[in-house]
């Protein structure tokens, strides 16, 4: 999330990061930590507080100060455990009481390392809440991605993102023709040859 929150900032966006991990330990300081680093605002709550009543007033402030950009941190949400997709659909409730056209995006984050397994977490998160698009993360490991060939063709979701390393930096918007070269073979980031 730090990563997307520094791709906006770096257009010269305003943004607004809110914490909503609020069960799982060190998630909240790990976000305060990288809004410090990257000089961002994070909104946080109390430790075990209501994520939906953490987003309320974090969404409220962002309009409030006319807030460009609002990132909400959901992570720790397993397809599998209905008390926690459940709760997820209570945040989307929670934000549309301050906009009912909110959230305008919903992205989904994939681990390369799980492969196929993708499928069944993007099926499960776009019956709950619907996703409107996908980062795929640890691309430079020994994981290839290539379930984003079924993510795309099969659900027709959009892919926005790929995470390349653990740098600030390292996720970079998605270039299809770019991932299908380091696919058969080079490195994302190296200079390839176009397919046509």
């Amino acid at each position: 999330l730090a990563k997307l929150a520094n791709k906006a900032k770096s257009k010269g966006l305003t943004l607004k990061i809110i914490a909503a991990d609020t069960f799982r330990a060190a998630a909240v300081e790990q976000l305060v930590e990288w809004g410090a680093k990257l000089k961002l605002d994070v909104f946080t709550g109390f430790q075990n507080e209501d994520p939906s009543s953490v987003v309320f007033k974090g969404h409220k402030e962002a309009i409030e100060n006319n807030t460009d950009v609002l990132l909400i941190d959901t992570a720790g949400r397993l397809h599998n455990k209905e008390e926690l997709m459940e709760e997820l659909k209570k945040i989307v409730r929670t934000i549309q009481k301050n906009d009912p056209t909110a959230p305008h995006n919903k992205l989904l984050v994939l681990d390369s390392t799980i492969g196929q397994n993708t499928y069944s977490q993007l099926e499960a998160f776009e019956s709950s809440i619907g996703i409107t698009g996908v980062i795929m993360t640890k691309l430079d490991s020994s994981s290839k991605g290539g379930s984003l060939i079924g993510i795309s063709k099969k659900y027709k979701t959009p892919i926005h993102f790929i995470g390349v390393g653990e740098k600030v930096d390292d996720l970079i918007d998605f270039n299809a023709k770019d991932f299908i070269n380091a696919l058969i073979g080079n490195n994302f980031g190296e200079k390839n040859e176009t397919i046509h």
